[in-house]
């Protein structure tokens, strides 16, 4: 067991990372002992075959060495233990700003565990998947409906993914035309996916400058956009929580040279239901449903990131598109301009299930509802925080806002993320976006109560109390977790990827 040192303050020990019996779990590695066995495999039904004659030598991995051996009992306590370290949307409150990490209401998990659905191969013939086919072809109204585009398709299997596709189909959509341009415009504050999509189509990406309220500039945009630009990505709301209220003329700008308007749908559930980004003269846009529609998220998983375009980029589309003829549902894969699959079969149902459920739960007046909470959610922390934090950029907030630690000097804002663990909430966003410096991004969603909030907004401001007057408590934080401060620099440039026993590491 680990001995836990005291708290720096008294109200730490109310909170969720209390100290307790808390077990200090090791590797799997580390567990067991020879001759152990969870489970009896029965005899072999067919004659046995040495694996060397099956596939070539270097096919083959070698024997893992010192490999565990377990009972069953080990494996399920060593699992079960480790799921109680869990931090989850299900345990408290998660203001990870730009990530929308909302409450995933059980309704949705339980029409996505159905039988028909959860046990509905992806192979099996389109007269026996009427039921599943009529689902996506509903859920891609609904979200065509939500956001104001033409089409959308369901296949990306994540918002980068989603990106991705996008950015091809304009790649596609200039090379029709015999020229293909070779730039892509990004906003200084642009999701680090962004350009990464753009130079996987073969785009350099040139940015774009903030102006002084946080938004982007007009005047250089003029400067910049010209007849080799394929397109602009940008994001509305933009990752400081503010909307793009020159939207109309940068879209105006962008098509008067023949470029395309990209935007990165991550921060919809600040806008949905409220307004339309097709209105805006978007020609692409992916939903991220692990997000705005309530998929729970983070881990690399799991994830859908549907894409909605322009009819003039409906040629393009991935394969297999979802299509109703009188009545009837098929998958429609003749389509000679396609861009390809993105994703095998038809992307990550489960999340399409969950997404589904959400909207029709909600219906469009709840929809409008989610964002008007979300942002009102977000303004209330603002509200409350803007005279103990500094915001570098002031201006009106939509989903999030974005502080940072020049006011808690010589505390950092990675001590105040660490101290916020000691008091029960995990940290924010930080370091993000990269025009603030130490940056603090905070996103409450509109599944926060105001009493949740209140706790939060009372930690922040008992650690600006601790900053200014013992600066050394908040930097030895946190120290009721069962880690406190990794090098993580260390971990990412060093990385230990095969446990190695401790004599010979």
């Amino acid at each position: 067991m680990n001995e836990t040192p005291p708290p720096s303050t008294a109200s730490q020990t109310t909170g969720v990372g209390a100290p307790g019996l808390i077990s200090n779990e090791p590797l799997l590695f580390e567990l067991g002992s020879p001759g152990r066995q969870a489970y009896s495999l029965p005899p072999l039904d067919v004659p046995e075959v040495e694996l060397e004659t099956l596939l070539p030598p270097d096919e083959i991995r070698p024997p893992i060495e010192e490999f565990p051996e377990l009972g069953e009992l080990d494996v399920v306590r060593h699992f079960t233990r480790l799921s109680q370290w869990n931090f989850s949307i299900d345990t408290n409150f998660y203001p990870l700003g730009s990530c929308t990490m909302k409450y995933n209401p059980k309704i949705n998990e339980t029409l996505a565990r159905k039988p028909g659905f959860a046990g509905h191969h992806p192979l099996a013939p389109e007269s026996l998947s009427q039921g599943s086919l009529e689902l996506m072809f509903d859920l891609q109204e609904y979200l065509k409906e939500i956001s104001g585009m033409d089409h959308v398709h369901l296949q990306p299997a994540a918002g980068a993914q989603g990106e991705f596709a996008g950015m091809l189909m304009i790649h596609a959509y200039h090379s029709a035309r015999g020229r293909p341009r070779k730039k892509v415009l990004l906003p200084d504050s642009a999701h680090g996916t962004n350009p990464a999509s753009a130079t996987l189509c073969g785009y350099s990406a040139v940015q774009i400058p903030s102006d002084r309220d946080g938004l982007i500039d007009i005047d250089r945009l003029r400067e910049v956009m010209d007849e080799d630009t394929a397109a602009i990505m940008l994001t509305n709301p933009n990752t400081l929580g503010m909307f793009e209220k020159n939207i109309l003329e940068i879209t105006s700008i962008v098509h008067g040279k023949g470029g395309l308007v990209y935007c990165d749908g991550a921060n919809m559930n600040a806008i949905m239901g409220v307004t339309k980004l097709g209105r805006m003269g978007i020609d692409v846009l992916h939903f991220n449903l692990h997000k705005t529609f309530s998929t729970p998220h983070g881990g690399g998983g799991p994830g859908a990131g549907p894409v909605g375009i322009s009819d003039k980029l409906a040629p393009y589309l991935p394969v297999p598109v979802v299509v109703k003829k009188e009545g009837r549902l098929s998958l429609d894969h003749d389509r000679p301009e396609s861009i390809g699959k993105v994703k095998a079969f038809y992307g990550n149902f489960g999340i399409l299930l969950r997404a589904y459920a959400y909207i029709r739960s909600l219906g469009p007046e709840g929809i409008r509802k989610i964002s008007e909470a979300a942002v009102l959610n977000a303004n209330y922390l603002k509200a409350s925080l803007k005279d103990t934090y500094h915001l570098p950029y002031p201006g009106p907030s939509l989903h999030e806002c974005v502080f940072n630690d020049k006011l808690q000097h010589p505390a950092t804002t990675m001590d105040i993320a660490k101290s916020l663990i000691d008091r029960g909430f995990h940290p924010p966003t930080i370091y993000f976006p990269l025009i603030v410096k130490s940056a603090l991004m905070v996103e409450p969603t509109e599944s926060e109560s105001r009493e949740t909030l209140d706790r939060f907004v009372e930690a922040l401001l008992e650690i600006d109390r601790v900053a200014k007057t013992a600066p050394e408590q908040v930097h030895d934080t946190p120290r009721l977790a069962k880690v406190s401060r990794p090098d993580e620099a260390g971990a990412a440039r060093r990385p230990i990827l095969r446990w190695r026993p401790a004599e010979s590491a």
